[in-house]
């Protein structure tokens, strides 16, 4: 499980995934759209019988992060042990701190290594490599263009990358309150689809998947713009990625 963003629990019971199946959980920065149901997935995971351990990686604070949620949690939780019958659930979580690139772990099916990326202002933002014995997977996590990056993807089957399109900026961000350094700080903190493109190139990818789009879900965007100008410097597959889609 990559990121905990909004609804992740309910997309994951309509992606067909068993909640006590949960076994690792990779945060790749701490933005509220990549971790702000952590703590509601676990919780939720264990309500649905959840008895093993849920290992959770991803830069500091993820301890304080989850000791504070056991807290806030603490009354619902203490019921349903005592009541229920539960096993004690804070004992399941095991929190990981990376502190930069490199090894993460590694089990019987996959190896896991991760390259810090530059996304301001986080003191520290993560890529993930995923190596399996038959295919491996790169994901981007919220990134400007980054060499880190290139060199975590070389020779990668999948390449799952966020994608701006600067041009539409303005107009995203029009109706809201200071408008100018929202557009600013978005511009300066993400890379552009074409970039993404040029990134996939760099690294010989064998697939480029296109995610955490900005502008999102705009109807006015159709997918070919986001190929595109992805296009203008790799020659490879291109998908617009979508909540739920298997590729």
């Amino acid at each position: 499980m990559i990121d905990c963003g909004y609804g992740i629990a309910r997309q994951m019971v309509l992606a067909g995934l068993a909640l006590p199946q949960l076994r690792h959980i990779f945060i790749t920065h701490h933005h509220s759209d990549h971790d702000i149901d952590l703590g509601p997935l676990l919780q939720l995971a264990w309500l649905s019988g959840l008895t093993s351990r849920v290992d959770c990686w991803g830069p500091a604070p993820m301890s304080r992060m989850l000791h504070a949620y056991f807290q806030y949690e603490a009354y619902d939780i203490a019921v349903r042990t005592s009541d229920e019958g539960r096993v004690p659930f804070a004992p399941l979580i095991h929190a990981h701190e990376l502190r930069g690139g490199g090894p993460v772990m590694q089990d019987e099916n996959v190896r896991v290594t991760a390259a810090k990326v530059f996304h301001p202002p986080m003191d520290l933002a993560l890529a993930y490599r995923f190596d399996a014995p038959d295919r491996s997977i790169v994901i981007s996590g919220d990134t400007r263009r980054s060499e880190n990056l290139v060199r975590l993807a070389k020779g990668a089957d999948v390449l799952v990358h966020e994608a701006m399109l600067a041009e539409r900026i303005p107009a995203l961000v029009s109706n809201l309150p200071d408008r100018d350094r929202l557009a600013k700080s978005v511009l300066s903190h993400h890379t552009t689809a074409e970039q993404a493109g040029m990134i996939a190139a760099e690294a010989g990818v064998k697939l480029l998947v296109l995610s955490h789009l900005v502008p999102a879900e705009d109807p006015e965007v159709p997918d070919s713009e986001w190929v595109a100008a992805a296009k203008r410097h790799y020659s490879g597959p291109i998908i617009v990625g979508r909540d739920l889609m298997e590729i």
